[in-house]
């Protein structure tokens, strides 16, 4: 395993691994592509890694078209995924002024490790994970332009929420009691937000809201799948996953 110094990434590569990887965002940075064809030329510096979560998430995204729910990622980070999930709905439903998108995440790292769970096999710790200092405000923007080029970019469909899930997520909740999860993305690592997340969410998940989950059975986080079996419990629900990605999974309420 290697972690990364400077943003706490853990990375399971070999080292000619590492350095295809490196020197692919060297040529990235140094691209002497046009800025006006960079975007619709990022293929070229997408490795097969990076796309199976891309379409992880399209095949997954394809099994809420027809519920009714917003999307909610708990542990956002950068954003990618919030920025993958407008551009899917962009594709699959760029009508449904009811999908809403909404990030939760302190923007300053893991928070609430509990020593007796999470273990220390991942080698991070209380602030592991965390963005630079205002960050989510860049992550706005990018959400916004994402909106912008997609229809009904008049009426704003994402919402950041910033702070511990633990907290923010009730508070969020009495602000909008009409809330029902299509999908929630668990990716907050450790157990205790996770447990505290799932069972303030488990009143408004209905029969077809998918949960999906990065860390399920890792064991370099284990408390994501303690929390789980402390809340919603295994035996009932069918863990699923798709071959082009190895870590993360999924489940359909049935």
């Amino acid at each position: 395993m290697h972690k990364t110094q400077q943003h706490d990434a853990i990375v399971l590569s070999n080292s000619s691994e590492k350095d295809a990887s490196a020197r692919l965002a060297q040529l990235l940075a140094e691209a002497p592509i046009p800025r006006d064809e960079l975007l619709p030329n990022l293929g070229l510096f997408l490795t097969s890694k990076s796309l199976s979560r891309v379409l992880f998430f399209y095949e997954v995204y394809k099994q809420i078209v027809d519920t009714h729910g917003v999307i909610a990622e708990f542990g956002v980070r950068w954003g990618q995924t919030l920025s993958l999930m407008e551009a899917l709905r962009g594709i699959l439903e760029p009508f449904n002024r009811h999908r809403k998108i909404i990030g939760f995440d302190t923007f300053e790292g893991a928070r609430g490790f509990s020593a007796q769970v999470d273990g220390a096999l991942s080698g991070t710790g209380e602030g592991s994970f965390s963005v630079p200092a205002g960050y989510e405000a860049t992550l706005e923007q990018i959400l916004s332009l994402q909106e912008a080029l997609n229809p009904m970019s008049h009426i704003k469909r994402f919402e950041l929420v910033k702070g511990d899930a633990a907290e923010t997520l009730p508070a969020y909740l009495e602000r909008h009691p009409e809330t029902l999860f299509s999908m929630a993305i668990l990716d907050m690592d450790i157990y205790r937000p996770t447990r505290a997340v799932l069972e303030t969410i488990a009143p408004r998940l209905f029969r077809g809201s998918v949960l999906v989950f990065d860390e399920l059975c890792d064991e370099y986080f284990p408390g994501e799948t303690v929390a789980l079996m402390e809340t919603l419990g295994t035996r009932g629900l069918r863990l699923k996953r798709y071959p082009m990605t190895a870590r993360v999974s999924y489940a359909v309420i049935e």
